[in-house]
Order: C-alpha cells, then sequence, then structure tokens
C-alpha cells in the first residue's frame, strides 16, 4: 500500500495486491472520503481483486468515521463503471452452477458492503454506470451524475439475470413500473431521463465536484443524528434485500450455462458490434427457495 501527497487539503490512498494498478483508491478532502474505483483502461469495470480491495477500503473508512463524516465513490477516468471485468464474465462460463453461485454472493458482497458504512455515501456517476456498475451506485444513500452520464441494468443484453442488487435496490429507486422497463429491455438511460425518473437525485457538469459538496454539508451537520438518521433510511430498504441477492446469484449462476449467454459473450466482444441473436429458452434458475443460511 501507498499514501502520497496531492495537495495540502487531498491525500490519496492507494489499495491493491499490486502497487503499479491498484484498482481501488482512498482520497480525503476535509470530512470527505472520497472511494474511485480506478481501472480507467477498462471503464473501471469490476473484478474480484477490485471488489477485495473495496472492502478493505469500506472496513477502513469504517474505522476513521471520527474524522470522515461521509463518502463520496466514483469511478477513475471517463467512466463510474462499465460493471463486470470481461475475463471475470467469461471464467464463469467454465465454472458449475453451484460454484458461480458462491463467486457471485461474493462478488456482492463486496462492492455492497458500501451498506455497512456508518456515514451517508453519495455515488458521483461521472460517466457510464452500467450492470453491476449502476448496482453499486444504487446501493449509496444518495446519486449525483454528470448529464452525460450512460446509465442501464442491460445484463438481460448478455444473456443473464441481473445481479448486484439492482432487482431490489431499482424498483426503490424509480418504481415498479419503470425498473421493469429497464430490466427487461436492457435500456440504457441519459442523465436528463434518469433525473426524470428518480434514478438520479441532481445533474452536475462536475459530478464529482458536486457530489463533494453534498457530502461536505452532510458532514457538517451533527454525527450521531446523521449516522441514526442513515440507519433509518437504510432499514427502510432492507426488507427483501438478502433473498434478492441470493436469488439474483442463483439465477445468474444457472444463466452462465446456457447458450444464450456464450451468444451474449461473443456479442459483446463481436467487431464489429453486433446485436446477439439468441437461440432461445433455457432455464436460468433453478426455482428453490433462496439459500438464506
Amino acid at each position: 500500500m501507498l499514501v502520497r501527497r496531492l495537495s495540502a487539503s487531498r491525500h490519496i490512498r492507494r489499495l491493491s495486491t499490486t502497487v503499479d494498478q491498484p484498482p481501488v483508491l482512498i482520497e480525503t478532502a476535509g470530512r470527505v472520503a472520497i472511494l474511485r474505483l480506478s481501472r480507467p483502461s477498462s471503464l473501471n469495470a469490476m473484478t474480484a481483486e477490485m471488489g477485495d480491495a473495496f472492502a478493505e477500503a469500506i472496513t477502513e473508512l469504517s474505522g476513521r468515521c471520527d474524522e470522515i463524516g461521509a463518502v463520496v465513490v466514483t469511478g477513475a477516468g471517463k467512466a463510474f463503471s462499465a460493471g463486470g471485468d470481461l475475463q471475470f464474465l467469461r471464467d464463469r462460463a467454465e465454472d458449475s452452477a453451484w460454484r458461480n453461485t458462491a463467486v457471485m454472493r461474493r462478488f456482492y458482497e463486496r462492492f455492497l458492503s458500501v451498506r455497512k458504512l456508518p456515514v451517508p455515501t453519495v455515488a458521483a456517476i461521472n460517466g457510464p454506470a452500467i450492470g453491476a456498475g449502476l448496482g453499486l451506485a444504487l446501493a449509496c444513500d444518495v446519486r449525483v451524475a454528470s448529464p452525460a452520464a450512460k446509465m442501464g441494468v442491460t445484463f438481460v443484453g448478455l444473456g443473464i439475470h441481473p445481479g448486484m442488487g439492482t432487482s431490489h435496490f431499482l424498483p426503490l429507486a424509480v418504481g415498479e413500473q419503470v425498473a421493469a422497463r429497464m430490466m427487461l429491455t436492457g435500456e440504457v438511460v441519459g442523465g436528463e431521463q434518469a433525473l426524470r425518473e428518480r434514478l438520479v437525485a441532481s445533474l452536475d457538469e462536475d459530478a464529482e465536484a458536486a457530489a463533494v459538496e453534498v457530502a461536505a454539508q452532510m458532514a457538517a451537520q451533527a454525527p450521531a443524528a446523521v449516522r441514526s438518521c442513515v440507519r433509518t433510511l437504510r432499514t427502510r430498504q432492507e426488507g427483501g434485500l438478502e433473498a434478492a441477492l441470493w436469488r439474483e446469484a442463483d439465477s445468474q449462476a444457472h444463466c452462465y450455462a446456457t447458450a444464450d449467454y456464450l451468444e451474449g459473450l461473443r456479442a459483446l466482444t463481436a467487431k464489429p458490434r453486433a446485436p446477439p441473436s439468441f437461440a432461445g429458452y433455457e432455464e436460468c434458475s433453478s426455482d428453490r427457495p433462496p439459500n438464506l443460511g
């Protein structure tokens, strides 16, 4: 791990097993921490290593809440996150359904550990937030986006069930009808539409600066009252979350074994790009009750 001073008011901390390419950065600006996904060359695509580093960062920040009053989550470069890393997705087609269920639950848990922070979280959607990337943004308490940002739960276009809690958090944010439309079509929306449909709280050309400003306002309030309010707001959202995560992991695991998933992967990497040609009906779930143990 490496700590380097960026300016008189901001510090950066790199969390990685490989110092050359840290997948997660922690910066501080006053009482606001900025948690940055940092794989800009791949649009901050999410890997298992990034998930481990992210969870480590959450643990660290949770222990610093005497000095940190709010956390901004964002991405390096031009994207928030394009979702699951391509090699991670390819590996899923090679694994068994039972193992993939466990892999996906661990994958979700690492990024959704953001919900364990006792202080408010603000997602700064500075660019594309797609699939699991949007799931991470939805798990934050408040979302601020750039007007140019693109957001979507595009899983069905890849041949898989939605994951990263999107099937739970999206209906809470935008309502059942808009969520159903987005989930079942894989629609990608821009910033203005996201604001109209309550996917984000506000738009700003500099989403990160706006998010830091909102977070600083939160951090300036009475800490005990803010943390208590955070618990109240999140408690209202917790009902059914655990069952939804098991359902997502189980359904994704079964989808990974289908011909349609292989076709989705092929289309994703095809040059020139062309829409997938799905073969037909294959069951993507065991339809067993979720394992809550």
